[in-house]
């Protein structure tokens, strides 16, 4: 691959050169010193992989990738000091349109960082050809745990979702409540390494419980879970979550088709499933299965969408029932589950 770096930090610009230059298939475009500097480089030369920085003077990572998702879309990497410390940006930055996050390597104990780096590297890698490209990155157009026993749980909401998703995921969830006996669980693309931090961002944007599911949680009735392993989230048919190696060889973990399909599977009860915006085709196929066995299937249109992959995908299998821009999403799941919700009164 071609890879760009922007760091406006020499030490850690250079660190990032060498762990690069240490593999016989990628090599280095440019390296920008500024976010500016990186969206006009990345005009005139387009890389198949940019490492952003978040911290940056003018531009910042955040707008740097925000304008480049629209002006000249590529897969992005947010490469930052210790990401845990600015989980706001972060996730401003996933929103904005990159895929994921890792902390920047330092020239002391270099080793130590290049593996991590380089294992994000390669996920990139199958990533990009796996979904066809960087032509791929469509651009727009335009915490805590209940009091008293669990409820029962009997309606369901899934919502899969990759690059762009935080964000879209909260505004959906900040605009709508779910109904009594209503579980949400989310599959966000996003390494195990960031998902409780990841929780606790979305805790602090609605107004519900938010938690990353533990293998063998329960569903949690007007809460919602999230996973949070780099292996895929499943349900069993006692309803109970769990993690799961397999696929090994899937490109995207955890895998939001996967949960899709056992929920179509396993679930009988009252189900919504909820397809966000995200590079490549993950989710399609089991929006498609749940839509085969009766159940209520959205997914996020073009327009509002950081990129238009896996939502396109669904459309074009005919896997979704309702194609809605982000903020009719909420309306569309309060008059799905209203039924459900009267009945259980």
């Amino acid at each position: 691959m071609k890879i760009a770096i922007a760091n406006d930090v020499a030490m850690a610009a250079e660190a990032l050169r060498r762990v690069v230059a240490s593999t016989a298939e990628h090599q280095v475009l440019w390296i920008a010193r500024s976010g500016l500097e990186a969206v006009r480089l990345c005009q005139e030369q387009r890389p198949d992989l940019i490492l952003m920085d978040l911290n940056m003077p003018g531009l910042d990572g955040v707008e740097a990738t925000r304008q480049i998702m629209r002006l000249c879309p590529c897969a992005i990497l947010v490469v930052t000091g210790r990401p845990q410390d600015n989980v706001d940006q972060v996730f401003r930055a996933l929103g904005a349109g990159a895929l994921d996050v890792t902390a920047t390597p330092v020239l002391q104990g270099l080793a130590g960082g290049t593996a991590e780096l380089l294992a994000k590297i390669r996920t990139m890698d199958k990533l990009i050809r796996h979904s066809g490209g960087s032509q791929a990155l469509s651009p727009r157009n335009g915490n805590g745990h209940p009091a008293g026993p669990p409820a029962a749980v009997n309606a369901l909401v899934a919502i899969g979702a990759s690059t762009g998703g935080p964000v879209a995921v909260a505004r959906i969830l900040g605009a709508w409540t779910p109904p009594p006996g209503c579980a949400v669980v989310v599959v966000q693309h996003i390494d195990e390494n960031f998902a409780d931090h990841f929780a606790r961002w979305l805790g602090d944007q609605v107004a519900m419980p938010v938690r990353a599911i533990a293998e063998g949680d329960e569903l949690l009735a007007g809460g919602v879970l999230i996973a949070k392993s780099n292996d895929h989230l499943v349900l069993d048919q006692k309803h109970r979550l769990r993690y799961d190696a397999a696929p090994k060889d899937y490109a995207y973990r955890p895998s939001v088709d996967v949960f899709f399909h056992c929920v179509a599977k396993h679930w009988h009860g009252d189900a919504v499933g909820v397809l966000l915006t995200g590079m490549g085709r993950d989710g399609a196929e089991g929006l498609l299965a749940l839509r085969r066995v009766g159940h209520t299937t959205i997914a996020q249109d073009q327009d509002s969408s950081a990129v238009y992959g896996m939502p396109r995908a669904a459309a074009e299998l005919d896997a979704a029932q309702l194609i809605l821009p982000l903020d009719r999403i909420g309306p569309a799941l309060r008059g799905s589950l209203g039924a459900t919700a009267a009945a259980n009164k």
